[in-house]
């Protein structure tokens, strides 16, 4: 028999990674072709998958006789420049209609990313947040997950009752928060629990060639966050590594703790979370050497070989389409190599071809003019796909069902093996290859357009992973960035003490 008294839990997620230094603004048609889903849609799509939503769905499905899960919308686009206002304003008008709708509910589960910028409302995250708690009010508890590449704001923590950030990078946690996360709701909802939440944000940025979780420098800030776990009056802290391709007044690192009903305890802890970063601040600042000599040192390693292409991350924003690490490689003889490029216009000139066909191709660097000059050489055509590929594990970003669009896999005389997809798809799956019959363990070098979600997948087939110092609007040198809405001052471009 249903439990007519079941208290009522939305569940609602938006999210989206931009980078203000790209100039291409993200539209609402990249939310359509991503993922735009509203109500039963949303659970549905959502319940098997890695993403934190999904954590939220299962945690809700095991408590079913006495809490009713209500999903309302769920918006997130492929990370890429500032999300226009009329997109923005779209997304949050259907949110607070559909909340309207579903009628009065007694808790929120929130999935915001935390570096979300729309072009009027910078903190947009922080804003529809406070969209939230000002429709529900002050005493509906509302409980979220945040993405650690995001930028915390006052605002964001203010409507929230309790925030908590994934603890991996690569993120193979998703889930799991999405689990804690409702978990704690409705501990809160039963009376078990307070939870007060205290956040610091101490002048650093850190460098994203520095926020790898399970490796130094992070390492050690991870397991002094991790012993303050041990104190029964916590309920969970998080550490925001922070995302610096957004230019905003929040962008930096930032950490949480909630406690159950301890405020003062929250404040200690948080504090001593940001002065082990400010004391150990020059240990996240990125250290790089010029690309040419990782490059050039790559071609006595064994292979196959990952290099990360930092200044094209298509998880960052990066439009997926650089060539200037694949024109060293070709300039220094590495030409066992394989790249994906994001290229629809390849693609639809060689999707009527045979198999097999020769043509001469003009591939990548189309989107702008930061990422080098476009690949030119006559090609074999290996394959054509429709672009769909399935990965089960859990995954940087969670997701499971992936799209890049059409699809065609072409090589050069020399080797140089090129994927070129109509839709941009960070490369965090090896079904990304093996789904479109490439075998990489047959490559020396593979280039991949990211810096941390690539490693869970490649790990266990590279010999070595490279992270390299390429240009582009993820360069890893942020300080070579024109920052104009940043605090000052904020370390590696200014000295804080």
């Amino acid at each position: 028999m249903t439990n007519r008294n079941r208290k009522r839990i939305g569940v609602i997620g938006f999210l989206h990674e931009s980078n203000t230094f790209i100039a291409s603004p993200t539209t609402y048609q990249a939310f359509e072709n991503d993922c735009l889903l509203e109500r039963d849609d949303f659970y549905q799509a959502m319940s098997q998958s890695n993403h934190e939503t999904s954590g939220f769905f299962s945690v809700l499905d095991e408590v079913k006789d006495e809490f009713e899960s209500i999903p309302i919308i769920l918006a997130r686009a492929v990370p890429y420049g500032t999300i226009t206002t009329r997109a923005y304003r779209r997304i949050i008008d259907t949110m607070l209609n559909l909340l309207d709708k579903v009628g009065p509910i007694d808790g929120l589960l929130v999935a915001p990313h935390g570096a979300t910028v729309s072009k009027e409302y910078p903190d947009a995250d922080g804003y529809w947040l406070g969209e939230l708690r000002d429709f529900l009010g002050p005493n509906i508890p509302i409980i979220g997950t945040l993405d650690p590449h995001g930028n915390l704001s006052d605002l964001m923590a203010k409507s929230c009752n309790a925030l908590i950030a994934y603890r991996s990078n690569p993120h193979l946690d998703q889930f799991e928060i999405g689990r804690q996360a409702a978990s704690l709701l409705i501990e809160t909802l039963k009376f078990k629990v307070r939870p007060v939440m205290e956040i610091a944000r101490p002048p650093v940025a850190i460098s994203i060639q520095k926020q790898e979780t399970n490796m130094n420098p992070c390492l050690p800030l991870y397991n002094l966050a991790d012993q303050q776990l041990d104190h029964p009056a916590v309920l969970t802290n998080s550490i925001m590594l922070g995302f610096p391709y957004s230019d905003v007044d929040e962008m930096g690192a930032a950490f949480i703790v909630v406690t159950d009903g301890n405020r003062s305890l929250a404040r200690e802890y948080v504090d001593a979370l940001a002065e082990y970063l400010t004391l150990h601040r020059r240990d996240f600042r990125a250290e790089l050497e010029p690309m040419e000599e990782t490059v050039k040192r790559c071609k006595s390693l064994i292979g196959p070989v990952c290099l990360l292409d930092m200044g094209d991350n298509t998880g960052g924003g990066g439009p997926a389409d650089s060539t200037i690490l694949l024109h060293e490689c070709q300039r220094q003889g590495l030409t066992n190599t394989f790249v994906c490029l994001y290229d629809p216009a390849v693609v639809s000139q060689l999707m009527n071809l045979e198999i097999g066909s020769v043509r001469e191709i003009k591939v990548g660097a189309k989107t702008d003019e930061l990422h080098g000059t476009p690949w030119v050489g006559l090609v074999k055509l290996l394959g054509k796909y429709s672009g769909t590929f399935y990965e089960p594990k859990a995954r940087h970003g969670g997701s499971t069902d992936c799209d890049q669009g059409p699809t065609v896999v072409v090589r050069h005389k020399s080797g140089i093996t090129i994927m070129a997809t109509s839709k941009r798809q960070p490369p965090f799956s090896l079904r990304q290859l093996t789904s479109f019959d490439i075998d990489p363990l047959k490559f020396h070098i593979l280039i991949t357009k990211g810096v941390n979600a690539p490693i869970a997948a490649y790990k266990p087939i590279c010999k070595q992973i490279v992270k390299v110092n390429t240009p582009g609007v993820t360069t890893a040198d942020i300080e070579k960035l024109n920052y104009r809405h940043r605090r000052v001052p904020l370390y590696p471009f200014e000295e804080i003490l």
